[in-house]
């Protein structure tokens, strides 16, 4: 019966949804940017070393990485200054060099939307300027930390906003900024919106396909990490970045996966993720996010509450977090426990 009324929930979400009648936002349709960086035509062609550069379609990162550690100084930035959008976000380039290169590339973007990216001392990681804009910063000394942890954010995030100061715990960056206090610095934290995220709350947020996407985006980003000598990292997921990280579990390398208000991450449990890393959640009681179904049906809905018992993840305590993005907020119960994780103090 229980099974039945659940499936019943989910087959009026799917009608209403696709019918535009929920009173959620119904958010407008998105194309997930995919594929190599900016510039790979011309990089390919780029015969000037003598000898052919990796393709950013086929290359590995750890062959990024090998090829990269065989050039010269001279020859990395005579790269950086020819192919500044394709150094600056192919896995597995040095992290200064990917620095240099994503400044190189927001100041020749000329778009004020990103003109702040190239302020003294940011670290951008990566800079697409494709479609609502896509970027990464690093807070801290990712190649020296002993910890690294990975923030994924939901809906409604892209390059220009990934970083606004309202609500700043709902934000990437807001986010990785808490947590690397919380750790009293000890900790690099990467603020990684490098995907195509939804917006609002339509058929897109309850839909799987841009998660799939920002899956192969995500999986391929820690990857990179790993090439560059950075230490295997936690993941923190957020909202529907819970399910790009539930799509992306069995590829991703991550010590730690950890969710906070997640609608589900496609998975019945934590095996079904197919998995090494340990799998934490986090649920407030004022969470909106607890009156989305936990049903998956005709592609919409994402599955099990991963804090649901039966769901088997570790829980995070959050009973002193409040609302959807209360989770990093200063002197929580949360981000008390998020800073244990990260720093790897909880077995």
């Amino acid at each position: 019966m229980r099974r039945y009324k659940r499936t019943l929930v989910a087959a009026a979400l799917a009608t209403a949804m696709a019918g535009g009648t929920v009173g959620w936002a119904s958010g407008s349709a998105q194309r997930a940017v995919t594929g190599p960086p900016v510039g790979s035509a011309a990089w390919r062609a780029d015969g000037s070393l003598g000898r052919a550069l990796p393709d950013p379609a086929t290359a590995s990162p750890a062959q990024v990485s090998r090829f990269f550690a065989s050039l010269t100084s001279r020859q990395r930035k005579k790269l950086l200054r020819e192919h500044p959008l394709v150094v600056g976000n192919l896995d597995g380039v040095p992290v200064a060099l990917r620095y240099e290169a994503n400044s190189l590339a927001v100041r020749a973007a000329h778009d004020p939307r990103y003109d702040r990216l190239a302020g003294p001392g940011r670290q951008i990681l990566a800079f697409d300027p494709r479609g609502r804009g896509q970027a990464a910063e690093v807070y801290g000394d990712l190649a020296a930390a002993r910890h690294v942890s990975v923030v994924v954010p939901g809906s409604d995030i892209d390059a220009a906003n990934f970083d606004r100061t309202h609500d700043p715990y709902g934000t990437p960056a807001g986010m990785a900024a808490s947590l690397r206090a919380a750790t009293g610095g000890r900790t690099a934290v990467v603020a990684w919106t490098g995907y195509t995220t939804p917006l609002g709350a339509g058929p897109d947020a309850a839909g799987g396909e841009l998660a799939e996407a920002g899956a192969a985006r995500l999986a391929r980003f820690t990857q990179g990490l790993a090439a560059a000598g950075a230490r295997k990292p936690v993941l923190f997921c957020h909202s529907y970045g819970s399910v790009v990280c539930g799509l992306a579990a069995h590829e991703v390398n991550a010590s730690d996966i950890v969710v906070l208000g997640s609608p589900g991450m496609r998975a019945a449990d934590v095996a079904d993720l197919r998995t090494d890393a340990r799998v934490w959640a986090a649920k407030d009681r004022s969470d909106w996010i607890s009156k989305v179904p936990n049903v998956e049906l005709m592609g919409l809905g994402h599955g099990q509450d991963p804090t649901a018992r039966d769901f088997g993840a570790r829980r995070v305590p959050a009973e002193e977090a409040r609302g959807h993005t209360g989770y990093f907020a200063p002197g929580s119960d949360s981000l008390r426990a998020f800073a244990a994780i990260a720093q790897g103090e909880i077995r």
